[in-house]
């Protein structure tokens, strides 16, 4: 987040301090290959096949999860024979029948659902219940930014808009996620809410609204992990078949609709060009740590610490270039691959 917002004056600055840190330190710094192509020959030797007859093993909800990096998260969950639920604002049978395509043996279902809507939550949650049996790991991925735009220019409609579905929704789908696995009895369940830029403080100019509901969520999380180890004073704990733990999850810069509309070449170089992957790749890295995580109000990365500077390596000790976007700022679009009129690879 601090990166995306100081891209601009500051950018010059930056870059020389992060050269001198890096060169000083280089003597005792190998860059480990990241690229995509090494990403996904890893994925390939370690995931099963889809082919496979064994049964599924995991229940999973995604929701915002018909393109992006949610289609991504259901993609690896599928590839590691676990059963999923994707939901989404608009009808995701595109995105399902392009999931049982890639997996004609793995469970996928959709449902079309505005997480800001109570009924429709509570629809989401008793269909994963008949669909899926039980519930493990809830993920709420589902987002939007209302645009880049000064706040004074906002519409109202957009800013209630964003504040419905990226807290409201959060909260009524964590509710939700948190209630079924109460009552799932000797289950172990994981919610994990999506954080974005904004969420450890500061000020992310165009994004005002985006950037006050993503700071909300760590704090969300946080009271959450602490009324389910301790309870709420003055209240008697209860205690609930299930087991219930509350995570906040960071996939970083992806480039999605969301990352990259009302972009500038500026933006898209620096630091898009530099920390951004494709759903695929987050998704890669992230499905493994999800289905990792122990304990309660853990913090699952995609551009962890040693990820970044990884990458700020390569780009200013090393000079590689960036494989998405060339030096003018454009997408750099693969000729075996299709794209949208922003430069956003399509998934199906």
């Amino acid at each position: 987040a601090n990166l995306y917002r100081h891209a601009s004056s500051s950018t010059v600055k930056m870059r020389g301090l992060i050269v001198a840190l890096l060169v000083a330190s280089a003597s005792a710094f190998t860059p480990i290959r990241t690229h995509s192509r090494g990403l996904r020959a890893a994925a390939a030797t370690r995931r099963p096949a889809s082919s496979s007859v064994t049964p599924s093993m995991l229940g999973v909800v995604i929701t915002g999860g018909a393109n992006g990096v949610g289609f991504g998260y259901a993609d690896e969950f599928l590839a590691r024979r676990h059963s999923v639920v994707i939901c989404d604002v608009k009808d995701p049978a595109a995105a399902v029948a392009a999931l049982k395509a890639k997996h004609p043996n793995g469970e996928i279902y959709g449902v079309q659902c505005d997480v800001s809507s109570t009924e429709a939550v509570d629809n989401l949650a008793a269909t994963a219940k008949e669909k899926l049996g039980l519930v493990h790991y809830w993920i709420n991925n589902a987002g939007i930014n209302g645009g880049r735009r000064a706040f004074s220019e906002l519409s109202y409609g957009t800013i209630e808009a964003v504040v419905k579905v990226n807290l409201l929704g959060s909260l009524l789908c964590t509710q939700a996620a948190m209630k079924l696995m109460a009552e799932q009895s000797g289950t172990i369940g994981h919610v994990f809410n999506t954080v974005g830029s904004g969420v450890k403080g500061g000020g992310t100019p165009g994004y005002v609204v985006y950037g006050a509901t993503k700071r909300g969520l760590p704090q969300m999380t946080d009271s959450l992990v602490a009324e389910l180890e301790k309870g709420v004073q003055g209240y008697d704990k209860k205690s609930t078949a299930g087991k219930v733990n509350v995570h906040t999850l960071s996939p970083g810069m992806v480039f999605t609709q969301l990352l990259l509309d009302d972009s500038t070449p500026e933006l898209r170089k620096f630091p898009f060009g530099v920390l951004a992957a494709q759903p695929e790749e987050v998704a890669a890295d992230l499905v493994p740590k999800i289905l990792g995580v122990k304990g309660n109000g853990q913090k699952v990365e995609f551009l962890t610490t040693d990820r970044i500077l990884n990458q700020f390596y390569k780009k200013f000790v090393l000079g590689e270039k960036s494989e998405y976007i060339d030096d003018d700022g454009n997408v750099i679009k693969r000729p075996d691959a299709q794209y949208d009129e922003l430069g956003v690879k399509t998934q199906y």
